[in-house]
């Protein structure tokens, strides 16, 4: 067996596809689907859920924070245990929690309850995410297959951000209990697949307790500190106490990590060259995605006067050049390795920031919308490919916690963009000169990105 990331191209007949590899793919992704669909088509609703259970800001924000919240805080401990307990157990239990959080959400009588359900369904997501993942490293062993099949599972998530927000105020126009109860029969769809998938090994071992307790408090306190701190302010107490705490229960995870025999995440796996390569690559991804939509929506809304919905038809040009990139990013990948793709999907973005940047004196949607293009679509071609390398660097039986560990910092990168940025840009007066910032700042990162992308050997091998 040829070393992980060796640049020797695959000689030897391809691993064949587990049974239902196929279905596999069709599960995995629909959970992103729901997982993307969840963050998007909620937006469009907050108004009607407003002026229905009240609440106020603060009870919108947390709409929307308390799913990031839970999501962010449970991934690792989420991946940990579809490893534990085996993919498929786990995948149906998110499923399951996700539907039963949805009609709840549906059903909510107050804002409380509603926010509630909210943080239920981020909890869900976590399970399902990490979990879909290992289902679909086990069932495509060989990688260029693989490559090929995260694809396919990225273009969930493009079509649920192609339609969330023209599908939630559609669905709001009837009542926005609608925007929920449509999660529904997925879930159903996805459980019935499900069935006939066969569960893969699983790794006995002791839950490391410590460890998924301490994590979990760590990603918690940092994910709401950088909330609160955006919302706020970073000077407020609660957001340097959330922020210490977060640094300090972190530090001791890592040296229960380094200590026990049986840890929720080996340190190990940061040996793997393309392993330590992707994660700094899935966190500038986030900051310029998310950052961008976030900034670029306020700016089209705020300063150039559009409504929501024609914010959003800004960025549909770029949702179907995103489809259209993740399409690509598998037979790209399986053409010439995982690099040219990752880097040129990097510097597609990059190029993408620096011409809003530029051109947002301007303020001309239109030029905003071809801006935005290279972006969707960089980001599309990149990301299917870097997943790929997580999950070829790593032995099948740590899928989950590999997984888990990658979109963690992704999460943590969308975090620190709506905090950062949304400070940013807070004062109006400064808010051009916030947005060019912010825009650069971005544009930096993921510059940094693409250069140490250039560090990932050439070809996927097992």
């Amino acid at each position: 067996m040829a070393s992980p990331g060796s640049m020797t191209p695959l000689v030897a007949a391809a691993a064949p596809d587990a049974p239902h590899a196929r279905i596999v793919v069709a599960i995995a992704s629909l959970g992103f689907f729901l997982i993307t669909l969840d963050i998007s088509i909620v937006n469009v609703a907050l108004a009607q859920i407003r002026t229905e259970l009240g609440g106020g800001t603060t009870g919108q924000q947390w709409i929307i924070d308390g799913y990031t919240l839970l999501f962010a805080a449970l991934l690792l401990f989420a991946g940990n245990l579809a490893d534990r307990i085996g993919a498929k157990t786990a995948l149906s239990a998110g499923i399951l929690g996700f539907g039963l959080a949805s009609a709840a959400c549906a059903a909510a009588p107050t804002i409380e309850a509603l926010v509630a359900a909210r943080a239920a369904q981020g909890a869900a997501a976590a399970i399902m995410l990490p979990a879909s993942m290992a289902l679909v490293r086990e069932a495509f062993p060989d990688p260029r297959r693989r490559a090929t099949a995260l694809g396919i599972w990225a273009v969930g998530g493009a079509v649920a951000g192609l339609i969330g927000q023209p599908l939630g105020g559609l669905l709001t126009t009837l009542d926005w209990r609608w925007v929920f109860t449509i999660n529904l029969p997925v879930c159903a769809a996805m459980i019935a697949f499900l069935t006939v998938v066969a569960a893969p090994p699983t790794r006995r071992a002791p839950f490391d307790w410590a460890g998924q307790i301490l994590a979990v408090i760590a990603l918690a306190g940092l994910v709401y500190g950088l909330i609160e701190g955006g919302h706020r302010g970073f000077t407020q107490p609660t957001v340097i106490a959330s922020l210490g705490l977060a640094a300090v229960t972190l530090a001791g995870f890592l040296l229960i990590q380094a200590r026990v025999r049986h840890p929720m995440m080996p340190l190990d796996l940061f040996h793997a060259h393309g392993f330590r390569l992707a994660l700094p690559v899935g966190f500038a991804f986030m900051v310029g995605n998310y950052g961008n939509v976030f900034v670029v929506s306020l700016f089209l809304q705020q300063h150039l006067g559009l409504t929501p919905l024609h914010a959003g038809l800004v960025f549909l040009p770029s949702a179907f050049f995103a489809i259209a990139g993740n399409l690509a990013s598998g037979p790209v990948t399986n053409r010439f390795g995982a690099r040219v793709p990752v880097v040129a999907g990097l510097l597609s973005m990059t190029a993408g920031l620096i011409a809003l940047l530029l051109t947002a004196p301007l303020g001309s949607p239109v030029i905003t919308a071809l801006c935005v293009i290279p972006i969707g679509a960089g980001g599309s071609l990149a990301m299917p490919s870097v997943t790929s390398v997580v999950l070829e660097g790593v032995p099948a039986e740590r899928a989950g916690t590999a997984s888990a560990v990658f979109n963690t910092f992704r999460q943590i990168g969308g975090a620190v963009a709506i905090a950062v940025f949304g400070a940013l840009i807070a004062n109006p007066g400064t808010f051009l000169t916030g947005l060019r910032i912010s825009l650069a700042s971005a544009a930096a990162l993921l510059l940094l990105a693409a250069l140490n992308s250039t560090r990932i050997r050439a070809h996927l091998t097992d």
